[in-house]
């Protein structure tokens, strides 16, 4: 049976805990959030972050705050506990709850592998009896988490479908992580290819494995004849679903300042990026202060900077830091990352010191300035 919800929870079995008293069981009458997260992931910090406001808020209603950090990348455990314990005293001084560590993989057998759970950050709330209440991402928490304290969760039809989604999309994903995991760390991206073609065939309509496909191709073999058909139809159905999702990743796969696109025709990823772009901005236009824009417009900043529209790439870019003081709630430490990335970004393509509020940057030396090739005659 799959851990989940009503499931009674799994031990706790932690090799350290870094922060806060040991626990080595859960106490009844309290509800415990059991978080599983990294420090080289950059949702899970967001998510670390916000932990810290919602244990003080729920503190006086028996809510306490577990972080369980069980990915950590290093080569031996000791490694591992020191870069963690040295990341925490740096970046959360103040954290108000505990933090285990574990580096046998047992909390990821017994919670994550167990339920179906394959990314981080996962969140399981345990119920005052010992019982799961919620499995899944910490965003869900704000709206989730008042709902179990007053005991209408966990048999409310909406749980309950949530819960039985959620396991069946983790029956049908899990194994395929498990075969592309280790071909992705290896770079056997052949063996990678593979498994992501025989998981979009299975799963047409999943985001993560479509632009997985086209990222391999495109970006890691540079296949151009198998990759550009599979690149065409992502930007197809991303429209054609009218998705801000699916947009955003498409125009990423073309007009990332992280990839090498150089090989890539030039003449075609510009139609592209002109089609993805004008869907973008008609979907959450420049004006609409509401929407966040840090997903979706740096992309489309770089599109009308590498087409020579040096003007419309800094106002876009402008126009996403000015978002994110917006109404949508963002987290400090993601919002800080952010904010950062776009500053650098507004002085490169200023070619000149940008600052925004008390953040500075200048140029970085190696990134050009001059126009990289003509798009398509521009329509707005």
């Amino acid at each position: 049976m799959a851990l989940g919800l009503e499931s009674p929870a799994p031990p706790i079995k932690v090799e350290n805990w870094l922060r806060g008293q040991p626990l080595t069981s859960f106490q009844p009458g309290k509800v415990y959030i059991v978080e599983f997260w990294a420090t080289w992931c950059a949702p899970c910090v967001a998510a670390v972050s916000d932990l810290v406001q919602l244990q003080e808020k729920y503190r006086d209603s028996g809510v306490e705050v577990l972080g369980i950090a069980a990915s950590e990348r290093a080569q031996t455990a000791e490694e591992a506990r020191s870069k963690l314990d040295a990341w925490l005293t740096e970046k959360l001084p103040n954290l108000n709850y505990r933090v285990g560590f574990d580096y046998t993989r047992e909390m990821n057998k017994l919670w994550m592998e167990s339920s179906f759970s394959v990314g981080i950050p996962t969140s399981f709330v345990v119920d005052r009896d010992g019982h799961i209440a919620f499995i899944g991402s910490p965003t869900q928490l704000e709206d989730v988490l008042p709902k179990i304290l007053t005991g209408s969760w966990r048999i409310s039809d909406e749980a309950k479908a949530a819960d039985a989604e959620r396991i069946a999309n983790g029956e049908r994903t899990m194994p395929i992580f498990a075969k592309l995991t280790p071909a992705v760390k290896a770079q056997d991206w052949a063996k990678a290819l593979s498994v992501v073609e025989e998981a979009v065939a299975v799963l047409p309509d999943d985001l993560t494995f479509r632009v997985l496909h086209a990222d391999l191709l495109l970006h890691k073999m540079r296949d151009l004849q198998a990759g550009l058909p599979v690149m065409r139809q992502l930007v197809r159905d991303a429209i054609n679903k009218k998705s801000a999702a699916w947009t955003a990743q498409a125009m990423q796969q073309l007009f990332d300042p992280a990839n090498d696109n150089a090989h890539l025709p030039q003449a075609e990823r510009f139609a592209m990026g002109n089609e993805l772009s004008e869907h973008i901005l008609a979907v959450n236009p420049p004006q609409r202060g509401e929407a966040p824009k840090f997903v979706s417009y740096p992309a489309v900043a770089q599109y009308y900077y590498e087409s020579g529209n040096k003007d419309r790439a800094i106002e876009l870019i402008e126009v996403t830091l000015k978002s994110l003081d917006g109404p949508a709630p963002i987290p400090d430490n993601l919002k800080q990352h952010v904010m950062s990335e776009l500053v650098q970004t507004l002085a490169n393509y200023k070619g000149q010191k940008a600052c925004y509020g008390s953040l500075c940057a200048t140029p970085q030396p190696g990134v050009s300035q001059s126009t990289k090739v003509q798009a398509p005659e521009e329509r707005r």
